[in-house]
């Protein structure tokens, strides 16, 4: 009997994706290897399975994964991930992006530079070292504008400028948070720079999908009904499929298409943010060398292309199959096209519930009577009492997550924002550390 093909995933956390990778290699009969970072999290029995390696250490990581082989694939969750992934690789004798390409994708600067080379719009944009006087760049600098560091996802550390004022300390607050040892310890030397670059007005999106050959297989555009105007950029909601038109929808696809192929993506995932700023014009913001992160990959599911129902539950007896965005993304890495699959009719999305301010955790209440809403799917507060909660910009982390499923997107946004209208957050004071 032939032996099961064997994938490796490179993760750093140890949480709801691994375990869906998990399900999804034993669903296509495949065995998985974790590569990851954070080995002293995993539960002993889990631990025993996983290959502690170092993202900032490819040479290491490869040399300690080769034994373990041969992979038929590879697939990443996270930025530096998705980077360590694309070095070994070709080591390993396996398809991915390329290690340049990622390497790309993973500093701001270096994509916007490829982009501007590629002749897609893009506003200005200018990079300082993090230990720069940022007095004399706020007095060079047009307004509006937005800071952020270069290595940072899920707008860490991203905030709008208006002034040379709001610039300094902005500038600040940014290069507090690099030389914090969590992310000091990353080694990157992306953490020596800040980014500036010119604020685009307009509405932001998000693209999933799949990139081979120069081509984007598409996988979902996703509406963010929330503006992002900033100060601060705090994602919550994510609804697809998106309600803009046909003529808009395909120039965003084109535009992402254009970006990745600039930046010398696939073959591999692709998670793309995008404004469309004054005019219709579409800036793409970023694209990131790996899929949507964490809870919010619940929001997709798939089905045959072409198949009949509408694939708003999950399968049952004579009912078509759905499957996940993991599933998807395993079988992609085996080296099956995800072509043959499609997007579930049915609308969906999900709210990132917000952290409504510095403190510790006390509890949550009416999350019951959330998951009453129609449409609603789930509530989940991932969030611990007791456990200390820093927003944006200086946060990483979400209160929770809210997933619903409906006929049509205005439905589903209608939902996600009534149930969180429905949750009480009780936080209390942080006591300071003697």
């Amino acid at each position: 009997m032939p032996s099961a093909p064997r994938v490796l995933l490179v993760a750093p956390t140890t949480g709801y994706q691994v375990a869906r990778f998990q399900a999804a290699a034993a669903s296509a009969g495949a065995e998985l290897t974790l590569a990851t970072d954070c080995c002293h999290q995993l539960e002993a029995t889990r631990a025993q399975d996983a290959v502690p390696v170092r993202f900032d250490n490819a040479k290491a990581a490869l040399a300690a994964l080769k034994p373990l082989g041969p992979f038929q694939g590879i697939t990443a969750i996270g930025d530096r991930a998705a980077v360590l992934a694309a070095q070994v690789a070709p080591g390993l004798g396996v398809r991915f992006h390329s290690a340049g390409a990622a390497a790309v994708c993973h500093d701001k600067f270096e994509f916007k530079q490829v982009v501007a080379e590629a002749d897609l719009p893009t506003p200005w944009f200018e990079r300082y070292k993090a230990d720069a006087n940022p007095a004399p760049l706020a007095a060079a600098t047009k307004y509006p504008c937005v800071l952020k560091p270069l290595i940072l996802s899920g707008s860490r550390g991203v905030i709008r400028c208006n002034d040379a004022a709001e610039f300094t300390a902005a500038f600040q607050r940014i290069r507090a948070l690099l030389a914090t040892p969590a992310i000091q310890q990353w080694q990157d030397p992306g953490a020596k720079w800040i980014q500036a670059e010119g604020y685009i007005e307009g509405r932001e999106f998000a693209l999933e999908g799949w990139m081979a050959a120069g081509i984007v297989q598409r996988f979902a555009l996703f509406d963010k009904p929330e503006p992002l105007a900033g100060p601060y950029f705090e994602e919550s909601l994510y609804v697809t499929p998106s309600r803009l038109d046909t003529e808009k929808r395909a120039l965003i696809w084109d535009m992402v298409e254009a970006a990745a192929r600039a930046a010398g993506l696939g073959p591999g995932p692709i998670h793309a943010e995008i404004r469309l700023g004054p005019g219709g014009q579409v800036y793409v913001l970023e694209v990131a060398a790996r899929p949507i992160g964490g809870q919010c990959a619940r929001a997709l599911r798939f089905r045959r292309a072409g198949a009949a129902g509408t694939g708003a539950r999950p399968a049952a007896d004579g009912a078509t199959p759905l499957i996940s965005l993991e599933d998807l993304l395993l079988r992609a890495a085996l080296g099956q096209p995800p072509g043959g699959w499609e997007r579930e009719t049915a609308a969906s999305g999900v709210m990132m519930i917000p952290i409504p301010g510095g403190g510790v955790l006390d509890h949550v209440a009416g999350v019951e009577e959330a998951e009453q809403v129609g449409g609603i799917e789930a509530v989940e507060i991932t969030a611990k009492p007791g456990e200390p909660l820093l927003p944006l910009p200086e946060g990483a982390t979400y209160l929770g997550f809210i997933f619903a499923r409906a006929g049509t997107p205005d439905t589903v946004e209608a939902a996600l924002r009534t149930a969180h209208g429905k949750l009480k957050v009780t936080m209390r004071e942080a006591l300071p550390v003697l």
